[in-house]
């Protein structure tokens, strides 16, 4: 899944245990309180477990020139038949912030799941006070659609979210 710009995409792997999880765990702090990541060898691989299922799609964000891991974008919860859809999760590792890969790879990741996947929508759940995550929605072209009180659990917390969506 490549592009022709800074970034590419490509599946998680056993190897990239380490490089991964010590970007997260440096970001945990960043990522506080938008987002949870693994941070330790058992979580990384239940996130390796979780890419190997047929809804779930885990995409490491890398950059060209030398390879590193930048962040990740999962879909998840990914149904067909009628439906055609998923939910877009993402997080980008701190030291890496800022600097647009995320905003070239929020496009990779759009035409993977519309062109590859053949999904038809994708929503994004973001927290209203996240900024920067609802900024790279709305340029990617989501569209609100509305707001979900006390919607998912992060960090031991129940967190409202607001409800973006893109179609194909």
């Amino acid at each position: 899944m490549t592009g022709d710009g800074r970034v590419y995409l490509r599946h998680p792997a056993r190897s990239d245990r380490d490089e991964f999880t010590a970007l997260m765990r440096v970001s945990r702090e960043f990522h506080a309180p938008w987002a949870t990541a693994p941070v330790d060898d058992e979580r990384f691989a239940a996130y390796l477990a979780d890419s190997r299922r047929a809804d779930f799609e885990a995409l490491l964000l890398c950059r060209r020139e030398d390879d590193a891991i930048l962040g990740f974008f999962n879909l998840s919860q990914i149904v067909r038949r009628r439906l055609q859809s998923a939910y877009l999760g993402y997080a980008v590792g701190q030291p890496f912030a800022g600097q647009g890969y995320m905003r070239e790879g929020i496009e990779l990741v759009l035409l993977h799941a519309f062109s590859n996947l053949r999904l038809h929508r994708i929503e994004a759940n973001i927290q209203p006070g996240n900024a920067a995550s609802l900024a790279l929605a709305a340029r990617a072209g989501f569209r609100r659609e509305g707001f979900s009180p006390r919607y998912l659990k992060i960090g031991g917390q129940w967190r409202d979210h607001e409800r973006w969506a893109v179609l194909a």
